[in-house]
C-alpha cells in the first residue's frame, strides 16, 4: 500500500510564497501520475495541478501562472511551489497518486493565506 505524507503547510501572507512537499513510499512513484488537490472550508475538493510520470503538467485555471508542480523521482517526492498567494488559496492541500486502479491520498496539509 502506498503512503503519502504532505508537509510544508502553514500561514503565509498574501503575495507570499510557499512550497509543499509530498513524500511517497514504495517504488511505484516513478511510474505514477501525481497531483495536488485542495479543499477550502465549505467547498468541494478541487484539482490544483497534476504531473505525469513523464513530467507533463496540467493546471487548474486558478493555479496557472502562480503555481508550479514538479517531481523528484530519486526522492519519491512531488512538490507544489505556490507564489503570489491569495486569501482564496486558503485550503487543505492533498497529494494524490494514481496508477491504473490505484488511487492514494495523503492526509492533507493546511495552508492559510492571511495578513
Amino acid at each position: 500500500q502506498v503512503q503519502l505524507v504532505e508537509s510544508g503547510g502553514g500561514l503565509v501572507q498574501p503575495g507570499g510564497s510557499l512550497r509543499l512537499s509530498c513524500a511517497a513510499s514504495g517504488s511505484i512513484f516513478r511510474i505514477a501520475a501525481m497531483g495536488w488537490h485542495r479543499q477550502a472550508p465549505g467547498k468541494e475538493r478541487e484539482l490544483v495541478a497534476t504531473i505525469s510520470s513523464g513530467g507533463n503538467t496540467n493546471y487548474a485555471d486558478s493555479a496557472k501562472g502562480r503555481f508550479t508542480i514538479s517531481r523528484d523521482n530519486a526522492k519519491n517526492t512531488v512538490y507544489l511551489q505556490m507564489n503570489s498567494r491569495k486569501p482564496e488559496d486558503t485550503a487543505v492541500y492533498y497529494c494524490n497518486l494514481r496508477r491504473f486502479t490505484l488511487d492514494a491520498w495523503g492526509q492533507g496539509t493546511l495552508v492559510t493565506v492571511s495578513s
